[in-house]
């Protein structure tokens, strides 16, 4: 996949499966997850240079991008400025 302008795709790390209780949580009550693995950079735009590369871990709105099924893999793909920071 090669992202075009200033579009990122993301690995969205997997949604909880249970609470810091211990308890399971059900599909139906999971929260989609806003953090994931940055896997292709597009080469942004000509005055806006692009701040995130592959293998960066981002966090972005929850409502963020437009979810892709490539390969047997789920992907989302976000513009540069729904990712709000990347983690260390």
């Amino acid at each position: 996949m090669k992202p075009i302008n200033d579009r990122v795709v993301v690995k969205p790390a997997a949604a909880e499966e249970r609470t810091a209780g211990g308890l399971i949580i059900p599909d139906t009550a999971k929260e989609k997850p806003q953090r994931g693995e940055v896997v292709a950079v597009g080469p942004g735009k000509k005055d806006v240079p692009m701040t995130v590369k592959k293998g960066d871990v981002v966090l972005y709105g929850k409502y963020a991008g437009q979810e892709l099924s490539y390969k047997g893999e789920d992907y989302l793909i976000v513009k540069q400025d729904d990712i709000l920071v990347v983690l260390d």
